[in-house]
């Protein structure tokens, strides 16, 4: 221990100062005991107590009983808390969320509300790009105010400019939710005061949209829920554009920073009928609505990205009861999860006041991941309040039948016929072919990777053809992908972009060599690291395999039937099964002894399987047992 020298009564003395045991130093921070007299004793009365509740400052020596039951560690402690709250806060049992959907004796229903970016070069009423369509995006994204134009700040004189480009992704999302296009539409001015809002107004389509009834038919695998049977069809009110709001970025001592950037964007607003009862079913619904969005190139990027924004109103009633309940909305939703979780939660409590004799008032919620229950935010504003009238800088948008029709023949494959060909002509499950829709750039990267490895193969797939290579990209493009990006050495935004550190060609080089059986599985996938990592150059996988002599060289058949005859040795026993089988004792073939036989073969090969193909062993162990061990057998009985 090192001298420490500190001063008293004016001189400089040095000492040794001792060590504080751990077990003290506990004591301390968990339960603000001090068991023992020193400098901190002698200055308790000046010490603030700890931070930590309900903990007081006490010099008694704590006897043994009371140590066991006042030293509680704190991760214990936080997590009592949390479960009192969850407790508080709902009484009955938490039920699994396909438990959850509905209530006896109740009634839900939901409207949804989506705001889409469109996506567009160009601000709604102003030339000044958009963030995410700038040229220039990489070296002013991070920078606020650098995307305005006078309009954007409500500038004194400056007057609205409709850029007609906007007006083409909002069209394909109108197509793509089947909706009417009308012809003629309008603006009208939403007065409110923020300060997101420097013109006191939102200019947005309230009256006169440009799109109406709609419709989106949701499936079970799109997640309905089971309820809701085989399939759902939920009805769009009206599409409307309108332009974004500043954003506000929160600041100690109730500051707030303003970026206009996104002031002016153009938006699309989706207005469902209040037609949704189930709350999977809704999340289901804002799900389905990205998948189409994004099919058609009309939005910029999903929900969760900040692409897309979900408010949601819910409204109970008793069942049998033919009005509805009073609604109140939940605004700004950034997960599918919170789609649900929040309706679950809001229908709970409205259902809760309601049979405890209280009245729902209409207001504005909010809800916050990971929450409970939905919180008040502010009452609800009337229609009135908003006093809509008519933009009378802006003239009316006519829409020519000849854009519509022109939009409508080149939009392309939607999600529902997407999937289908994904499951017919390339053989994909109903899961796989879903997770590839929902995946930001995924499927694309499969078309990509699947049309390099056909080119290399001098193959194409068609319906009812040879799909062991389309099955085989697909598995490596979700799942051993996927792998790479739950890694832990990947950081979050390397797990973003795993598609773009791995080239097309060199999966597809990859998937070609382990598809003719010139590598093994576990070679294909060291390959796929080191192309990740950055180790093998792109387009440099065969010549890494030459150097490092990674080609899959198998056993002859001879081979295979050596090692089946050695490791057969002393498996009498498990011989019974197959013969049980075969004599028709037994309904079942033993696949899993023939596994485990298997298994001894690959452990016996040379070096540990090297060159042993897992099938070829397989079949060589059937046909030994079936053509040699099985009639030895019989002969011996």
């Amino acid at each position: 221990m090192k001298p420490r020298t500190f001063f008293k009564d004016g001189k400089v003395n040095t000492a040794t100062m001792a060590r504080i045991p751990t077990t003290e130093l506990r004591k301390y921070l968990l339960t603000g005991q001090l068991t023992r007299r020193g400098c901190l004793h002698l200055r308790s009365s000046t010490l603030a107590p700890p931070i930590l509740p309900l903990r007081t400052l006490s010099t008694t020596p704590p006897t043994p009983s009371d140590q066991q039951s006042q030293i509680i560690p704190l991760r214990k402690q936080l997590k009592d808390q949390a479960k009192a709250a969850k407790l508080s806060g709902s009484p009955k049992k938490k039920l699994k969320k396909s438990d959850n959907q509905t209530v006896p004796g109740w009634d839900l229903t939901v409207g949804i509300e989506i705001h889409a970016q469109l996506n567009t070069p160009s601000k709604l009423f102003s030339p000044a790009s958009t963030p995410s369509g700038s040229s220039d995006d990489a070296a002013h994204h991070h920078h606020p105010n650098t995307h305005v134009a006078p309009f954007d700040l409500a500038i004194p004189g400056s007057q609205p400019s409709f850029q007609p480009t906007t007006l083409i992704p909002a069209i394909r999302a109108a197509l793509a939710l089947n909706c009417h296009i009308e012809f003629i539409s309008r603006f009208d001015r939403k007065h409110y005061f923020h300060w997101d809002q420097p013109s006191g107004y939102q200019i947005t389509q309230y009256y006169h949209p440009f799109a109406r009834s709609g419709s989106v038919t949701l499936y079970p695998r799109d997640g309905i829920a089971a309820e809701d049977g085989e399939q759902v069809t939920v009805g769009i009110k009206q599409v409307q554009m309108e332009q974004d709001t500043a954003k506000t970025l929160a600041q100690p001592n109730s500051t707030h920073y303003l970026d206009f950037n996104r002031v002016g964007v153009p938006l699309v607003e989706i207005i469902t009928e209040p037609c949704i009862h189930r709350p999977a079913t809704a999340a289901a619904f804002v799900r389905k609505v990205q998948m189409l969005l994004k099919s058609v190139d009309a939005c910029v990027s999903g929900l969760e990205q900040g692409g897309l924004r979900a408010d949601v109103n819910v409204s109970v009633k008793r069942t049998g009861e033919e009005a509805l309940g009073t609604r109140t909305e939940i605004k700004n939703l950034s997960s599918f999860k919170a789609v649900e979780d929040a309706i679950i939660a809001e229908r709970d409590r409205q259902i809760r006041v309601l049979e405890e004799g209280g009245r729902i008032e209409g207001e504005t919620r909010g809800w916050s991941l990971g929450s409970v229950e939905t919180r008040r935010l502010r009452g609800k504003e009337g229609e009135v309040d908003y006093r809509y009238m008519p933009d009378p800088d802006l003239g009316p948008v006519v829409i020519g039948r000849d854009l519509v029709e022109r939009l409508e023949e080149t939009m392309g494959m939607l999600p529902d016929e997407e999937v289908g060909v994904l499951m017919g002509r390339f053989g994909l499950s109903e899961r796989d072919a879903m997770a590839l829709m929902l995946m930001e750039g995924r499927l694309e990267y499969f078309y990509g990777v699947l049309e390099e490895l056909e080119r290399m193969l001098g193959v194409e797939a068609v319906e009812g053809g040879e799909q062991r290579h389309t099955m085989l990209a697909a598995n490596w493009c979700l799942h051993e992908l996927g792998k790479l990006a739950e890694a832990e050495e990947v950081g979050e935004a390397a797990a973003e972009e795993v598609t773009s550190q791995v080239p097309e060609q060199d999966l597809a080089a990859i998937l070609f060599y382990l598809h003719q059986k010139k590598v093994t599985a576990k070679v294909a996938k060291d390959l796929l690291w080191d192309v990740f990592r950055g180790t093998i150059a792109t387009g440099g996988v065969t010549e890494q395999i030459d150097s490092q002599d990674l080609w899959y060289k198998e056993i002859t058949e001879a081979d295979y039937a050596a090692i089946a005859d050695e490791v057969i040795e002393g498996q009498e026993k498990v011989l019974q099964d197959f013969l049980k089988f075969k004599q028709g004792k037994s309904k079942a073939y033993p696949q899993g002894k023939l596994g485990f036989l298997v298994g001894k073969m690959m452990r016996a090969g040379p070096e540990q399987g090297k060159g042993m193909d897992p099938a070829s062993a397989e079949r060589v162990m059937r046909v030994r047992i079936e053509q040699v061990y099985l009639p030895r057998l019989e002969e011996a009985q």
